[in-house]
């Protein structure tokens, strides 16, 4: 193993054990006093999406991103299944808000990762389909600037480094904006994040744009979203030059406060 991707491990594991110690420091002090919440969303789409939206599932599938945790530190498990029942991806974030102020944000993250695909083996002589799991070591830096409650800028980094037979070292860059619950009738709201981002993956290249939309009604637990992606100039495969999806979400959200 290369110096540089020695480097990159011991990096990752060290913000790894350093958020776990802060969450451990933090449920330990008898003196905290905070939140906490259990929250999440669950997704019903003919297209599922990945986190790089380049990429797609080209199927009908189920998604759960989950959240648990305090004002400072949450696990959020990200879980994707096709709706055929065979696993697609789990990514098993640790996440830390290391700056939250009125106007600009840090958030910090890690996460080991697992991508699953059907591939097809022979076993005495027989064919058949088994899932192939490759794993995953990620970290992101994610800075944002609110201007008002309807709209905020920021810029997303994810680096994540591959162990199995799959790309090695993968650089994900985006420049996103948000227009947040924009009024449109009775209590209902549309939200646009537009982005341009940047992909690497060893030695390929590719720009594209992309955007989601969600259209809510206030207090109301379900919604719809949208995700489109266009390729703007890439050498990465697969080369589709339009993705897009829609979903049905239900989001829940569980908030207590706990003095210690």
């Amino acid at each position: 193993m290369g110096q540089s991707i020695r480097i990159k491990i011991h990096f990752l594991i060290y913000l790894l054990t350093y958020l776990s110690g802060v969450q451990l420091q933090a449920q330990s002090d008898p003196q905290v006093e905070g939140s906490r919440h259990f929250s999440g969303k669950a997704f019903l789409t003919q297209n599922g999406i990945s986190l790089v939206p380049s990429f797609s599932l080209d199927k009908p599938a189920v998604l759960f991103n989950l959240s648990l945790g305090g004002e400072k530190v949450t696990f959020e498990p990200d879980i994707r299944f096709s709706l055929e029942g065979k696993p697609w991806s789990m990514l098993l974030w640790l996440r830390y808000k290391a700056i939250k102020q009125k106007k600009f944000g840090l958030r910090l993250g890690v996460h080991p990762g697992y991508n699953f695909r059907t591939i097809p083996v022979t076993s005495f002589g027989k064919n058949k389909d088994v899932i192939e799991t490759r794993r995953f070591l990620a970290g992101e830096i994610v800075p944002s600037y609110t201007f008002n409650k309807h709209f905020q800028i920021g810029i997303y980094y994810l680096y994540s480094l591959g162990f199995d037979d799959s790309q090695k070292h993968t650089h994900f860059l985006v420049f996103n904006t948000g227009i947040n619950k924009i009024p449109i009738v009775d209590n209902i709201k549309l939200s646009l994040y537009p982005s341009v981002f940047y992909l690497q993956m060893d030695e390929l290249r590719g720009t594209y744009f992309s955007s989601s939309f969600r259209l809510e009604k206030e207090n109301f637990p379900f919604s719809v979203e949208a995700i489109i992606n266009q390729i703007i100039d890439s050498e990465i495969l697969p080369d589709r030059k339009f993705v897009w999806n829609l979903s049905l979400v239900y989001s829940f959200n569980y908030t207590y406060s706990k003095v210690r």
